[in-house]
This record gives structure tokens, C-alpha cells and sequence, in this order.
């Protein structure tokens, strides 16, 4: 596997997680501020400087890994790394290397969502269409071909990818959207629409 690849895995690994702290809520205003300051700490923060760009990644992602090694990986692609006091890493990086990995994660998400729409597992998907933040897609499906089987679960797949393109690219994690639509091919009719992470706080 590519190291570039192997970072891009590390980096989705940090976006669940951060998407899965804050669904967390309290009752009390004690609990409230203990639980902000946690999901302060647990979301993908990205620094853009003058010269660089810092990605802090929270320490849940790297629980039974051996940080060392994961250090190590990632300082031969020509990154610099910070373990922090509590427990997460900060890579700095050049703006040509946060451009680079950006490229190949845009690369990565257009090829997935060929795959998505040349794959015979998900037989009622006809087309998928996106935005150029990937904030956005539309998927063009079978109507009733669609709501008799698992193609739903492009959905995640899209809503994830988004996320974690937008977060990488420096999105305020209280901004970004993914919104995805489901429409009938043959009447444009919308089958299913699905706004994340918002549906993940639904299903909270």
C-alpha cells in the first residue's frame, strides 16, 4: 500500500471518529463545556499558514496502534510530526505536499465513484453526478430497482468521502455539508435526499 494511501486511511479513521464524538450531548452545563472541550479535541484541525500546513489528528484514532511506527511512516513522506500533550499528532507539511495529498484524495474519490457506477453490486445506480467541493452529488438510480435493494449504501460511501475532502481542505468542521440526492432516472422524481453529518445526528 502507498504511504499516501496509508495516510488518507488514517485520516477517514479521524473523521468517524470525530463525527462520532460529536454526536455525544449532556444535561447538564458542566457536562456540556466537559463535552465541547472534548470535541474540541477529537475533530481533524488543518492550519493553512504563510509557508505550511498543520492537520492535527485526534489521539482516539491511534488507540492500540504503536505511535512510533506510525511516526516514522509518516515523517518518510517528508512530514513532519508533533506528538501532543494529549496524545495527538500534528503533521506539518509544505503546501505542495497538503496540495499533492488533496490531489490524489480528489483522484481517489472520482475513481471510487466510477467504480460505484460500473459496479454490478449496485445494479439500479445509472449515473452519479458532484460538485467541485464534493459538497454535493446526485445519483441517478432505477426507482424501483433502487428501493428493492442495498444501493443505499453509496450514500454513506459519498457522504463520508465528502466530509473528509472538505475537512482535509481546511472546512471549519461546523460548516461543511455533503448533501445527497436520489433521483429516478426515467421521471427525475427525488427518491431519497440525505444531508450529513446531520443524519448522523438524527440518528443520534
Amino acid at each position: 500500500m502507498k504511504k499516501s494511501v496509508l495516510l488518507s486511511l488514517m485520516l477517514i479513521a479521524a473523521l468517524l471518529t470525530a463525527c462520532s464524538s460529536s454526536n455525544q450531548s449532556s444535561s447538564t452545563d458542566k457536562k456540556n463545556t466537559e463535552a465541547s472541550n472534548e470535541e474540541k479535541n477529537e475533530t481533524v484541525e488543518v492550519d493553512k499558514g504563510l509557508l505550511n500546513v498543520e492537520v492535527t489528528l485526534p489521539a482516539s484514532m491511534f488507540e492500540g496502534e504503536d505511535i512510533d511506527t506510525i511516526v516514522a511512516e509518516v515523517e518518510k513522506e517528508g512530514i513532519e510530526v508533533k506528538k501532543n500533550d494529549d496524545g495527538s499528532l500534528t503533521y506539518k507539511m509544505s503546501k505542495s505536499k497538503h496540495k499533492e495529498m488533496l490531489e490524489e484524495l480528489e483522484s481517489g474519490i472520482i475513481e471510487s465513484v466510477e467504480d460505484m457506477k460500473n459496479n454490478e453490486d449496485f445494479v439500479s445506480i445509472q449515473d452519479i453526478t458532484y460538485n467541485d467541493s464534493f459538497s454535493e452529488f446526485t445519483i441517478i438510480a432505477d426507482k424501483e430497482t433502487y428501493e428493492n435493494s442495498m444501493d443505499s449504501f453509496v450514500v454513506f460511501g459519498l457522504g463520508l468521502s465528502g466530509m473528509y475532502y472538505q475537512l482535509f481542505n481546511g472546512t471549519d468542521a461546523e460548516d461543511y455539508k455533503v448533501k445527497i440526492q436520489v433521483k429516478d432516472e426515467a421521471t427525475d422524481e427525488i427518491l431519497d435526499e440525505v444531508v450529513y453529518p446531520d443524519a448522523w445526528e438524527e440518528e443520534a
